[in-house]
């Protein structure tokens, strides 16, 4: 089944809004959680530095049949309904390996 792969970055005007943020992410945890228990391949993280600190973005991977299908999906995630994050969204090819 395809892959695909949402990638965002907080909106710089949002890095200081602690709490606010903290609340869109809460929301977009449990939306996580309920899609999962729907049966979606979902995962969701965010990713760090090599100091493990935050900052750079974070990242989402859906495995579902079609493009069409995961941007539905994926525009009812919070982080976007809320306009914190610039994201886009990606299929991912895996290189076949013989």
């Amino acid at each position: 089944m395809p892959i695909f792969i949402k990638t965002e970055l907080i909106k710089n005007e949002y890095l200081i809004q602690k709490e606010f943020r903290k609340k869109i992410i809460n929301e977009h945890i449990r939306w996580i959680e309920n899609l999962k228990k729907k049966g979606i391949n979902i995962k969701s993280g965010f990713l760090v530095d090599d100091l493990k600190q935050p900052g750079d973005g974070g990242l989402l991977i859906i495995e579902i049949e079609t493009y069409k299908e995961a941007l539905k999906i994926i525009k009812n995630d919070p982080m976007i309904k809320s306009n914190i994050v610039e994201w886009k969204l990606n299929e991912w090819i895996e290189i076949n390996q013989k």
